[in-house]
């Protein structure tokens, strides 16, 4: 008994000093945040913490959400699946008035007025899909979730998803105010005083988490911020200072917060360094879909029927990895959203992901400097004629329920604006056929 008492206690030590070696991980969420609307991309934002960021870190300026909205975005994150997989092509309704006129019923799937095809998407994340918090947790992490969720009601939130604790998250998509009270109905955060703005109490909580945290195992801090989705309204104090810059009206509301988020990912990266854990802690910022406004140079966005063009699927993403990665490197590889799963599993690890029914790949090799195996990616969505997509290195293929293709080179032409479909024949007859073949394996009949 004395024998084996004394294995255990061996074992639990060997254990927590693997644990101690595994870095922490925070991944900063965005919503809405345009691939330019950064400082180093464009010097009408101010975003200094976001441009050293990128200075310290592995910036990739290309990467894409599998399908770029709000829900299905976040299920790629978690799952490493493309969402169509699962049936999850459109955002979550989280209204009742908006759920009855989308004939939601309450059900679990959804239609949408305006879809051409009528292709249901779930209302929730089924429970039975792996997260990476439930994968974290196998390698003795703890996983913590801030801020929006949107992948579901109460029975769905973070903590019966594999996470820990949870802190600012209710079923809404985005907040009625970004200035306290926040939230009409079901608010997260009653105890906000008035006029304290959203991010920043988000960003409190992030502090106080990392602050206080005191446990031996590593830990994953998962922070989604609900900014920049509408209603745009800025922070006060950067309205005004944009305003000063000749920014007017929501130009200004955006920009503000814009800036209000680059501050609370400065505040993030403070907190880990007093705690004395910056040299032990990845960094991650990503977004979940293009911008609401301008995405210039690049064509389409958020809304206006181009969703799956560059403006609309292409996000920044930032990977700070102490050690790892080296200083200001920028990669020009295509990569997704869907990637992000495996590539923490093997941070959490150091070994390869044996999950054999997810479609992202490990993005360690090209952290690390290696080669890395290029492959298709591809894109759904099911809200209008526009609905699909397919990506082989610089060429991109964009498919509509009418019939209608597509085919740019987007390393000469980011802005999509030579249709090329005519021209490169054989490449457009060959990437119509992959893309036929994917959507026959990936899209379930309904």
């Amino acid at each position: 008994m004395k024998n084996t008492l004394l294995l255990a206690a061996l074992f639990i030590s060997i254990f927590k000093g693997i644990a101690q070696e595994r870095p922490n991980i925070v991944l900063l969420f965005v919503d809405d945040y345009g691939w330019a609307d950064v400082g180093f991309r464009n010097p009408k934002f101010h975003t200094p913490h976001i441009d050293q960021l990128k200075k310290d870190g592995f910036n990739f300026n290309r990467a894409y959400i599998a399908t770029p909205t709000c829900s299905p975005s976040r299920a790629s994150l978690l799952t490493g699946k493309e969402p169509v997989r699962f049936q999850m092509v459109r955002h979550i309704i989280d209204s009742k008035e908006k759920a009855a006129k989308n004939n939601m019923a309450g059900g679990e799937f959804n239609l949408w007025p305006t879809d051409p095809v009528q292709m249901p998407s779930r209302n929730w994340l089924p429970l039975e899909e792996v997260t990476y918090a439930e994968r974290l947790k196998e390698f003795g992490y703890y996983n913590m979730f801030i801020g929006k969720w949107h992948l579901g009601s109460e029975k769905y939130h973070p903590i019966h998803q594999g996470f820990d604790a949870q802190y600012g998250t209710g079923d809404h998509g985005h907040p009625g105010n970004y200035y306290a009270p926040f939230f009409k109905k079901g608010n997260p955060l009653p105890d906000s005083p008035e006029g304290t703005y959203l991010t920043d109490v988000l960003t409190d909580g992030a502090e106080k988490f990392i602050s206080e945290y005191n446990k031996e195992q590593p830990f994953m801090l998962s922070l989604w911020y609900y900014n920049v989705h509408g209603p745009h309204i800025g922070r006060k104090d950067w309205v005004e200072r944009y305003k000063k810059e000749g920014l007017t009206g929501k130009d200004a509301e955006y920009a503000a917060m814009v800036s209000a988020m680059d501050e609370s990912v400065g505040r993030v990266r403070k907190a880990i360094e007093a705690k004395g854990m910056a040299d032990n802690t990845v960094i991650i910022l990503l977004s979940d879909q293009g911008g609401y406004f301008s995405n210039a140079p690049l064509s389409g966005g958020k809304t206006g029927g181009n969703t799956l063009g560059e403006g609309g699927a292409r996000v920044p993403f930032i990977v700070h990895y102490p050690g790892v990665t080296m200083p200001g490197i920028s990669c020009d590889v295509p990569v997704q959203s869907i990637d992000l799963f495996p590539t923490l599993v093997e941070i959490a690890s150091g070994k390869k992901t044996k999950t054999k029914d997810i479609q992202g790949k490990s993005l360690m090799p090209l952290l690390q400097g290696k080669k890395f195996k290029e492959r298709n990616l591809f894109f759904f969505r099911s809200y209008e004629d526009q609905y699909t997509a397919i990506m082989n290195g610089d060429w991109k293929m964009v498919k509509y329920h009418s019939g209608r293709h597509d085919l740019f080179n987007i390393r000469t032409d980011r802005s999509e604006s030579k249709n090329l479909i005519d021209i490169e024949v054989d490449r457009a007859k060959k990437m119509k056929k992959q893309l036929e073949k994917w959507e026959k394996e990936a899209v379930p009949e309904f």
